[in-house]
């Protein structure tokens, strides 16, 4: 077996046990043989009525763990794509407008519309908000008639800082009432995690995850540069033009049931990379891997350092984020010298 598949098995395993640990502990731990019993009678592996302990288990605990992996894998992949596209290794989906458009969506209908569809209300928002973004950004690139790293990388900045701007300018003319509810979702959380939109997240990931993997090669030979990728017949303004709509579709659909959570795309990438190198085929999974367990263990210290209150997960990895930047400049800096 390869360092790769060794990675992904061990990989697997902290994953598997940080899921039960995150099921477990909460506000109130819940003893294992409850929360298996919850997952087989939510699952329908054995028959019986739940109780609401159950129900706490299986409606609540169980889907913010899975999110958590599924989303932390997510963003892992799309910062990948990003920092390979652009050639830039602090790129992540706050640098290109997806998650400040996701934001505005989110922040209009809690200081606006309110929950005029329900609970998808508020999902849907920011989903849209993402792809208005998106198309922002694309629709300059191909006004400029270019997909160079550097326009792309200006394009998000400029669509970033303006949907900043509305979202502040919402919170600010929106009803003070709701201004927690916003802030807690502008800082990124799991408490919204619920079954009903768990296809959407799956569909987030598999999407970027599997057109990815499916341009790997392509991917591999542009880090040689954009003439020799041209040079080795590849399409490099198509592969960039796609692979950001395909990052822009999935980080939508993580936002809109997570909130922004930063730092995850851009720290998840170099911590890869150490593992397995720079080809995609091993790097691509290994990210998801890791971006999965980062997520996980934030979302449960969120849950322990002010307990019995709850942290955003943002903070948490925002804090993680900035220590690991520093880190890496240090590092730059000894390369260097």
């Amino acid at each position: 077996m390869g360092r790769s598949g060794q990675t992904a098995l061990l990989g697997a395993a902290v994953l598997a046990i940080l899921l039960l640990l995150s099921v477990i502990y909460g506000t109130t731990p819940i003893p294992i043989a409850e929360v298996l019993t919850a997952i087989c009678l939510g699952t329908g592996l054995i028959e019986g009525e739940m109780s609401p302990l159950h129900r706490i288990v299986f409606d609540l605990r169980l889907p913010r763990a899975l999110f958590a992996t599924l989303i932390g894998a997510g963003l892992g992949v799309v910062g990948v794509i990003l920092q390979t596209t652009t050639r830039n290794d602090l790129a992540d989906p706050f640098l290109f407008g997806l998650s400040s458009g996701a934001a505005a969506g989110a922040v209009f209908v809690i200081t606006v519309t309110g929950d005029v569809l329900g609970y998808w209300t508020l999902p849907l928002a920011a989903f849209c908000g993402g792809l208005v973004a998106s198309g922002v950004v694309l629709g300059l690139v191909h006004g400029l008639r270019t997909s160079a790293p550097e326009t792309l990388i200006l394009s998000g900045l400029a669509v970033s800082f303006l949907f900043s701007a509305l979202t502040n300018y919402l919170i600010f003319e929106g009803d003070s009432r709701a201004a927690h509810s916003v802030i807690f979702w502008m800082l990124g959380g799991l408490g919204l995690a619920r079954w009903e939109t768990f296809p959407l997240v799956c569909a987030g990931l598999l999407l970027i995850l599997a057109y990815s993997l499916y341009r790997s090669r392509w991917l591999d030979i542009l880090l040689a540069g954009d003439l020799t990728a041209q040079t080795l017949g590849v399409p490099v303004q198509g592969l960039r033009f796609w692979m950001f709509f395909v990052a822009a579709l999935a980080t939508a659909a993580f936002v809109s049931v997570a909130g922004v959570i930063g730092f995850v795309g851009l720290m998840v990438p170099h911590i890869a990379r150490g593992i397995v190198g720079p080809l995609h085929r091993q790097l691509l999974p290994t990210a998801a891997i890791v971006g999965a367990v980062l997520l996980t263990v934030s979302d449960i210290l969120c849950r322990f350092l002010l307990a019995p209150q709850e942290l955003p997960v943002g903070i948490v990895t925002t804090s993680i984020g900035s220590a690991f930047v520093f880190l890496l400049l240090v590092r730059t800096r000894k390369n260097v010298h």
